[in-house]
């Protein structure tokens, strides 16, 4: 418990960092920020500048929120019918046409311009020295980078950078990012103009069109972020707060609205029972999230009739005994890697911030110069014609990163926000529920196993401290479970009690993350 202010990342480094920079005058944008940065450098597996975010900010603690969607768009020559024309039926990870413009660079120079106290340069400064001095592999990032190797290993650019001399680096050595630290530098002289224009984008489009892509140079000049505004529903006299689409944010208020119509189940949240229920209302949600969520500026979005009474209360009725067997098959891609930030800071400004590359080390696909890695984001994107997602100029594709937030009579209550790629809508239900129905604090709902049906292959990844006997049961009522590759997502999350003036947080211990705080002494 603190009293001035508090971090949570997923990378001791970057938590140090948010505290450096609050310590030194900074507010929590700064501090996301510069966190935001050094995670890019340190987990570079799951974030980097070459990716998007989204941010949600309360000033003062007000429910009056400001969010941004810093999610990338197609290239302007992207369209469906080319592509079919071209006989690709799907987007490849480590294709180029995976790569929409990044869209984190245009998001932090924004965001800081607009609500920080400091300047860019100044925040970059420590993910630079990180790049180009060294940091030490950590455990998760190490077990990381171990199942990258087989990914990395024919990419020329990346395998140079992560593989040196062949070889993954391993937790405790030491790596650099010498090129990923100059380009830091030039986007801290330049602002956002040092990524989306100059020879950083040069570099970037010239790479993607030597592989076949469809950048130019104008895509990445003309790309922009937008200031968006969240949606929200109630949940337990709570009210959450997302970002909207073409972010899964309302698949998570969705999951909770549904739960609501359900009784809590006595035996607890690891029961058989509510571990089905739970499942179910997963597999029901993602299932209208494949159906319809996409870009509303492309694509209607129904986000009232998802939220009405009339939908939750047909989903939650859908629910029965056993699992539900007629649902239509999924097309969209697996992927695992994000990272998440929250900071709360002396004046009770909150910033919960979300950066992403989609999968395990993006793309793959690294540009020579810069030792930028590229994201694959346009994996969320459909071939299908006619479907909401199809990929087409301009268009953001199907995103699942997701900051939120909590209220309370008009205050926000909590910051917080859940990483694993598919698994964040689920995960936030699950985080939540286990907070306001079964009373867990917050470290404590965040260590509670997890459970997660796989919306690519219809699997429920159950973490092993589910027990044998409940497991029996899932697999009675047709269910087929099993272990997780990766231990399932992760999060971070701060709640401020007004009353006593106290700031708690958690980190998941699913990472190598880190909930730090002080205080400082009236005198």
């Amino acid at each position: 418990m603190e009293k001035t202010a508090m971090a949570a990342t997923s990378h001791p480094l970057a938590t140090k960092t948010a505290l450096d920079i609050l310590k030194a005058g900074g507010n929590a944008m700064d501090a996301a920020v510069a966190a935001c940065a050094v995670q890019c450098v340190v987990e570079p597996q799951s974030t980097g500048i070459g990716g998007d975010c989204f941010c949600l900010y309360s000033p003062e603690g007000k429910a009056d929120y400001v969010a941004y969607n810093g999610s990338g768009r197609a290239p302007a020559a992207a369209n469906g019918a080319w592509y079919r024309g071209q006989g690709i039926s799907e987007i490849a990870e480590n294709s180029p046409h995976a790569v929409t413009i990044p869209g984190a660079v245009d998001a932090w120079d924004r965001l800081i311009n607009d609500y920080g106290n400091f300047y860019l340069p100044d925040l970059l400064k420590p993910a630079i020295g990180f790049a180009r001095n060294g940091y030490k592999i950590l455990d998760r990032v190490g077990f990381d980078f171990a199942r990258g190797a087989d990914y990395l290993k024919n990419s020329e650019h990346a395998a140079k950078v992560f593989m040196p001399g062949g070889i993954m680096p391993k937790a405790g050595d030491i790596h650099r990012q010498p090129k990923l630290a100059k380009t830091l530098e030039i986007i801290g002289e330049y602002g956002r103009d040092g990524f989306y224009r100059g020879e950083v984008a040069e570099d970037i489009v010239g790479y993607l069109k030597s592989l076949g892509g469809l950048h130019t140079l104008d895509d990445f000049v003309n790309y922009r972020g937008n200031y968006v505004t969240p949606i929200s529903a109630t949940y337990r006299g709570y009210d959450i707060y997302q970002c909207p689409p073409n972010g899964q944010g309302i698949i998570a208020l969705m999951l909770l609205k549904i739960m609501e119509q359900i009784e809590v189940e006595k035996d607890g949240p690891l029961s058989a029972k509510r571990i089905h229920q739970e499942i179910e209302a997963g597999r029901l949600s993602y299932h209208q999230r494949d159906l319809y969520l996409a870009d509303p500026d492309f694509n209607h979005v129904p986000v009232d009739e998802l939220l009405g009474a009339e939908n939750i209360k047909r989903l939650a009725a859908a629910i029965t005994g056993r699992r539900i067997e007629k649902l239509e098959p999924y097309d969209l891609p697996d992927h695992k890697d994000t990272v998440y930030i929250t900071v709360v800071d002396k004046d009770r400004n909150c910033c919960s911030f979300i950066n992403t590359i989609f999968r395990q080390f993006g793309s793959g696909l690294m540009s020579p110069k810069t030792g930028v890695l590229l994201h694959n984001r346009g994996r969320g994107f459909s071939l299908k014609k006619g479907h909401p997602n199809e990929i087409a100029g301009g268009k953001r594709p199907l995103h699942t990163i997701i900051p939120a937030m909590v209220a309370k009579d008009g205050r926000t209550v909590m910051s917080y926000g859940v990483m694993g790629g598919q698994y964040q809508a689920f995960g936030h239900m699950q985080f939540l529920t286990r907070l306001f129905d079964y009373g867990l604090d917050i470290q404590a709902a965040m260590d509670l196993p997890r459970f997660f049906s796989d919306p690519v292959s219809g699997n429920v990844e159950v973490e092993s401290d589910v027990g044998d006997a409940v497991q029996i049961i899932l697999r009675e009522k047709g269910h087929n479970l099993v272990p997780p590759k990766i231990p399932i997502g992760g999060s971070q999350a701060i709640w401020i009690d007004w009353e006593k003036d106290l700031l708690l947080g958690g980190s998941d211990p699913r990472k190598d993350g880190l909930v730090a705080g002080y205080s400082k002494l009236k005198k």
